[in-house]
């Protein structure tokens, strides 16, 4: 998730001050969108990637209260999403 990550949108910037830099006279219209894109795309992942990370923090805490929550339940998010569908139809 390295999309998510605050220093994605700096390299975005180094990115567009380099093309600046060495080829000024492509950098038009269609640049400008292309940057644009790309910087709406890591603000969505930043956003996404914490929302995940908030509903994650709050399914642990409710783990930890609950005694009778299965250890496994709590290294879950760490399998294939393929072994979690098989882990939801078996139980």
């Amino acid at each position: 998730m390295w999309l998510a990550r605050p220093w994605a949108v700096a390299v975005v910037g180094v990115y567009v001050v380099l093309w600046l830099i060495f080829d000024r006279e492509s950098f038009n219209w269609h640049a400008v969108a292309t940057v644009a894109t790309l910087t709406m795309a890591l603000f969505i992942q930043r956003s996404e990637h914490r929302d995940t990370q908030a509903i994650h923090a709050k399914l642990d805490e409710l783990l930890r209260a609950n005694g009778e929550a299965k250890d496994e339940l709590a290294k879950l998010d760490e399998k294939e999403p393929e072994q979690i569908e098989a882990f939801r139809t078996k139980h």
